[in-house]
């Protein structure tokens, strides 16, 4: 019986180890490791990618979120106490960079079906202190509609896209993810789709002068050298770093395209009554598939059941960020579609090393599931 992981780092990364071990020397043989030729050159070929105007390679994902809300509030378009609309169904750090910047995340209730915010009820959730909209483009699928920018528009309120699963995707006239908002943070943690050999992350924006700020932000809040006009913070990419992405970059497009053609192929092939498979959007290139997230009322059994198998599966994520500890003071808010996701998802392997016959295996093995039998 073979063993699947949720996802294998070497074989993500195998079809590239050479250029990314020259990569490497290339770095180390130029004695440069911070700010230099390899971190110019990602953050320009990052904006051809994504056809933005400005990229500030940064050291993680959080960090990305962070600096923009750190730089608003020194623009003075933000101010702590502020409120910003956050789903109640993603990863903790998208709420992290809120709180950590003296901000209050308001949490709104995703759609049962697309797991991202229910752009229908935002305009409830605003009140006299809200200031921006965060969108998470969760799992891969962009969160993006005309509701979402009328209702900004009509209350003068910042967008802020947390990108971090889905680099690549496209919104129904072509604009990728990440270039929607005013402002984006993406990570590059290594399990993303397009993953570092390590921690990394960018902001992407159309405004020069957060751009600016950004950059000056992440240098400890300087523009020159010992001069330093804000309180800032150490978060630059590293020259490795920008130096392994410029190589995976190149594939990115046709990697998000094997997700796909795996997604499609799980839809097709799993038929069990007690497994949901995901919605797919109407709009091609719009999911890219970072997780494949299925549900299940019987999550316990079919996990255990899969991995009797010799398949590993996940969960993304089983406590929403109001019912955590370290967030104490929003666990007594009720938000039972949110809850009711955390409590049924399973995210099985998609990556796209994988091949149909092991899709077709992964298949026939849950299409086996009864949970009564278990």
């Amino acid at each position: 019986m073979k063993n699947y992981t949720l996802l294998s780092l070497q074989e993500l990364n195998a079809p590239y180890a050479q250029q990314l071990k020259e990569a490497a020397c290339r770095v180390i043989d130029s004695g440069w490791f911070l700010r230099g030729a390899e971190t110019e050159a990602f953050e320009r070929e990052m904006a051809d990618f994504l056809d933005i105007e400005h990229v500030v390679g940064v050291a993680n994902g959080l960090d990305a979120l962070r600096l923009i809300f750190k730089a608003y509030i020194e623009m003075g378009k933000l101010q702590p106490g502020d409120e910003v609309i956050v789903p109640a169904n993603t990863f903790i750090a998208s709420v992290l960079a809120i709180t950590d910047c003296g901000l209050t995340p308001h949490f709104v209730e995703p759609s049962e079906l697309t797991h991202n915010i229910d752009t229908s009820i935002i305009e409830q959730a605003i009140t006299s202190r809200t200031r921006a909209i965060m969108v998470v483009h969760l799992y891969g699928r962009a969160c993006w509609d005309d509701n979402l920018t009328t209702v900004a528009r009509r209350h003068n309120l910042l967008i802020i896209e947390d990108n971090a699963q889905a680099l690549g995707a496209r919104t129904h006239n072509g604009q990728r993810t990440g270039t929607l908002g005013d402002a984006a943070g993406t990570s590059f943690y290594p399990g993303k789709n397009l993953g570092a050999l390590g921690d990394a992350g960018m902001v992407t924006t159309h405004d020069a002068e957060l751009a600016q700020m950004v950059e000056t932000l992440a240098n400890y809040g300087g523009s020159t050298r010992y001069v330093y006009e804000h309180k800032g913070l150490n978060s630059r990419i590293d020259e490795i770093q920008a130096a392994m992405l410029r190589v995976k970059l190149q594939y990115i497009d046709t990697e998000n395209i094997r997700r796909s053609e795996i997604a499609h192929l799980f839809d097709r092939l799993i038929d069990n009554p007690h497994i949901t498979v995901p919605q797919h959007p109407a709009q091609a290139h719009s999911h890219v598939w970072h997780q494949y997230i299925v549900r299940t009322h019987y999550r316990d059994a079919f996990m255990q059941y899969m991995h009797d198998n010799g398949i590993a599966t996940g969960i993304h994520y089983p406590i929403p960020p109001h019912k955590q500890q370290a967030y104490k003071e929003y666990n007594d808010l009720s938000l039972p579609i949110a809850e009711q996701l955390a409590g049924e998802v399973v995210s099985l392997p998609i990556a796209p090393y994988l091949t149909n016959d092991d899709i077709q295996y992964i298949a026939e093995v849950i299409n086996k599931f009864d949970p009564l039998k278990q």
